[in-house]
Order: structure tokens, then sequence, then C-alpha cells
């Protein structure tokens, strides 16, 4: 039974997309194609369901869902009476958000903050070095604000990082109504509005 016979045309569409999306996020096609058919499922999926419904191979869909399980995305199931393992993934967006953050700070994040520290430390012989030392304090201390930024973020209530989320918005049309107001030119801001 071909894919488009297992799924409805805009669970299909949600699931392709994820695929083609998943080389650019640093997983495989099939990893994506996995993740977003168990978000999108309104119960928990076993590997079979998994995969007759991709028309994936069962090793395809095992080692997918291994991938899924150390970057915490889904979650192991069981069910009375069934020895099969089944799987879903978190239905609170701001928790997959915050796994997510935390995976990629633990896997990208702290490998190149360690490696800056380390040659923070080192003492510089030239002139090259001493301005490739003044790069990296540069780099690390905004990476490490971003940190300390983000580790306050996540201590909030998800409600109150949506409104923080908003404020930004907010905070931008405030400018550009100050700008027009005054007559002055926009205010330089990193957004598409700016100019």
């Amino acid at each position: 039974m071909p894919l488009q016979d297992h799924l409805p045309p805009l669970n299909r569409e949600f699931v392709a997309h994820f695929g083609e999306m998943g080389s650019r996020w640093g997983i495989n096609r099939t990893v994506g194609q996995i993740y977003a058919l168990l978000y999108i499922a309104d119960k928990p999926l076993c590997a079979d369901e998994i995969a007759e419904t991709l028309e994936f191979s069962r090793s395809n869909v095992s080692m997918g869902l291994k991938e899924l399980q150390a970057w915490r995305l889904v979650r192991l199931r069981h069910q009375a009476g069934d020895r099969r393992e089944y799987f879903e993934a978190p239905s609170d967006v701001w928790e997959i958000f915050r796994v997510l953050a935390e995976e990629r700070r633990r896997r990208e994040i702290e490998p190149t903050l360690s490696m800056l520290r380390t040659a923070l430390l080192e003492t510089p012989k030239t002139d090259a070095e001493r301005h490739a030392q003044q790069r990296m304090r540069e780099m690390h201390d905004l990476i490490d604000r971003l940190m300390t930024w983000f580790d306050d973020v996540q201590k909030l209530a998800p409600e109150t990082a949506l409104q923080l989320m908003g404020m930004g918005a907010t905070v931008t049309r405030v400018l550009e109504l100050k700008d027009r107001l005054t007559g002055k030119a926009p205010t330089a801001r990193n957004d598409k509005n700016a100019a």
C-alpha cells in the first residue's frame, strides 16, 4: 500500500516536509519522517506500524527510533497485554523546544565553549595569536551570555516565555512608531523592517 494510502494528504505533506528538512537540521530523512509521524499521531505507535505507514524497513525504523530516543524526542510506552514497544512524541511543543535546545547545547555549544576556554588560558606568543585570542574571547563572551540568558529563559513558565518572545515584536513596533513621529530615519535593527 503506497504512502499516500496510509496517511491523509495534510499528514503526508507534514511528514514529507520533515524528511526534506532533516538533513538541514543534522538528521537523516528517515529520522525526520519518523519523528513527524509520531508527533502528529493521535496514539503511540509501534515500530511495525511506523514501518508500514512510512514504507521503511523495520531495521531503518529501529535505528531511527534509537536516534530519536538518544535526542530524548520520543518516549517509550508499553500497552497492557502487548509485548511490543510503542513510541510517542511529547505533546507539549515548549518541552520539545527545550529538549532540542538542551541537546544541541550539549552536543554543539558546550564543546565549543570548552575549546574557547582552553584557548583563552594560553599565553599568546605573537601579535597574530593575540589578535586571534581577542576574537576568541569576544566569541566566548557572547556565547556565554547567550547561554546564561537561555538558562534564565528555561526557568520561565511557558506562558511567560511566550510573552517575552512577543515583546520583541512590540519593541520593534514602538521604535518604528517613534521614528515615524520624530521624522527620523528608522533606527538600525537587525530585522527585515529596519531599512
